[in-house]
């Protein structure tokens, strides 16, 4: 992590995890568990290869997931949450229920309820 100056919690947390798709990244291996890749990207819907790339690399420099190579042919990589990132993802998931709550005001689909 690069470091700097922080003004609230806030603040760092979104510094680790800016933007919509390291949130959903981190969802989906909270719900589902490890994940490879291609499962990875079926499960973020709308995430392009090269986004969801810097997201895991990102994550990943930051100890929120662990990158797993199984070094096998062909190639195996399976990426899931460290014990910080889970921390993470437990301050998630109320934001997650407002949003499930809240969907039909917000104007968004409702999605399935998924309980990491």
């Amino acid at each position: 992590m690069t470091e700097r100056g922080y003004y609230c919690g806030l603040d760092a947390a979104l510094a680790v995890v800016g933007g919509r798709w390291k949130f959903l990244v981190l969802w989906q291996l909270a719900v589902h568990g490890p994940q490879r890749f291609g499962q990875l990207r079926r499960l973020v819907e709308g995430v392009t290869e090269k986004v969801l790339t810097s997201a895991l690399k990102d994550l990943e420099a930051d100890g929120i997931i662990d990158r797993r190579d199984f070094r096998e042919l062909p190639p195996r990589v399976e990426y899931s949450l460290t014990p910080f990132g889970f921390g993470l993802t437990e301050a998630l998931r109320p934001l997650c229920e407002w949003g499930d709550a809240h969907m039909d005001r917000i104007g968004a689909l409702p999605s399935q309820p998924v309980k990491p």
